[in-house]
């Protein structure tokens, strides 16, 4: 008990909220964020990858997830909260997106 108290008291005051980074927090989300996750369109640094490819009319058609290393704050938050045509959305609080944020632009350097 008293080291568990002293535990507590240390984490307080040297304010430490997680165990995780919230690169380690973003990378987490990234992969699975609720369901199938970003690194099945957006690759495994947020570069794009594809999806799928098929033809039509006899031409090769390729339906590829887009880069989103440099993406702003604003623009991710909004890509997120919005409806897509292949994406799905995901309900993600603000605090999850800062950590998708955080963690593409340190992956993006």
């Amino acid at each position: 008990m008293k080291y568990l108290l002293t535990l507590v008291i240390c984490s307080t005051i040297l304010g430490a909220e997680s165990f995780i980074t919230e690169g380690e927090y973003g990378e987490m989300l990234y992969n699975n964020p609720r369901g199938i996750g970003c690194v099945h369109c957006h690759g495994k640094d947020g570069s794009g990858a594809l999806i799928a490819a098929y033809k039509e009319e006899g031409k090769r058609v390729e339906l590829r997830g887009p880069d989103i290393r440099k993406v702003s704050l604003k623009k991710l938050k909004k890509s997120l909260t919005k409806r897509h045509r292949v994406m799905p959305t995901y309900f993600l609080t603000d605090k999850e997106i800062k950590a998708l944020f955080y963690y593409l632009h340190q992956k993006g350097e």
